[in-house]
């Protein structure tokens, strides 16, 4: 039986727990439940808190897990990332308070710095060859700079708004641009239970990404219709009743449905018709 690692809380677990129902999972009904055991589907779910998940994965106890892009690469852990997910995106910076001269990374010789990522910003520091104080905050760490623990902050920032209500700016670089993924053990050899997981997945992101497009055109306008529509491999072309007309289907990006619809019925497509996609296998 798979053994999945699922975020139990916070901006990873909604989003997670939905792509799961998505790709045919069966899914808790107490918040509460730690495990989770879906035996129609061979597979055994674990809750955990997603700083976690990294830990749980790479010891090899737990099969694959879904947790972010930060929390694995600050974890240090022997856990790979195998598919990021397109969820709970953010990006990872310094920060510090308005008026202070430190431009980029350069100008953190020698400050102190206060995060709850220690991990991921001494290997930044690392990486850059500077040397700085790093201290370790569980929690909001805006308030590190004012109570005199640090001179700047290294944080997740989404909107900003808890930056700037606590008098700080983001400066520099970008530590790390995350987002949720998909991790399993470093070195972990071919398993079809795995493979199989993770090709629900990609069905669930092609479905949101992609929506099926249908409709009518003359014989002689194809090669332009299908230069607007070419699918992922190529579109299905049926003939039609009506002589001289055919039925084309193809995938197109669901953002770019609607132009493609105004393109289409320019060079005379008609009975135009756009359908959700619930699940895939590309």
């Amino acid at each position: 039986m798979l053994r999945i690692a699922v975020p139990n809380k916070g901006s990873l677990s909604g989003p997670a727990a939905e792509m799961l129902h998505e790709a045919g999972y069966r899914q808790r009904k107490d918040p509460k439940e730690l495990v989770l055991v879906d035996p129609d589907n061979q597979v055994e779910f674990f809750f955990l808190r997603p700083r976690d998940i990294a830990v749980y994965v790479g010891s090899g106890r737990l099969d694959i897990g879904i947790t972010g892009r930060d929390l694995l690469l600050d974890s240090h852990s022997d856990a790979e990332e195998v598919l990021a997910l397109g969820f709970a995106g953010s990006t990872f910076r310094f920060a510090r308070p308005e008026g202070v001269a430190v431009e980029d990374v350069k100008g953190l010789e020698g400050l102190r710095i206060a995060t709850s990522y220690t991990g991921l910003v001494e290997q930044h520091l690392a990486d850059h060859g500077v040397k700085a104080t790093v201290t370790k905050l569980d929690g909001a760490v805006e308030t590190a700079v004012q109570l005199g623990v640090a001179d700047v902050i290294a944080d997740v920032v989404e909107t900003g708004t808890s930056l700037r209500n606590a008098g700080l700016e983001v400066f520099g670089e970008p530590i790390l641009v995350s987002d949720a993924v998909v991790i399993r053990p470093k070195g972990a050899g071919d398993d079809q239970a795995v493979e199989q997981f993770l090709r629900r997945l990609q069905g669930v992101l092609v479905a949101r990404r992609y929506v099926l497009m249908d409709y009518d055109i003359r014989a002689e306008k194809v090669s332009a219709a299908v230069a607007l529509t070419p699918g992922l491999e190529s579109p299905t072309v049926s003939p039609l009743h009506t002589e001289g007309w055919v039925a084309v289907r193809a995938m197109v990006l669901r953002k770019e449905a609607q132009r493609i619809m105004d393109d289409l019925w320019s060079i005379g497509a008609r009975a135009i018709l756009v359908t959700n996609i619930h699940a895939c296998r590309l």
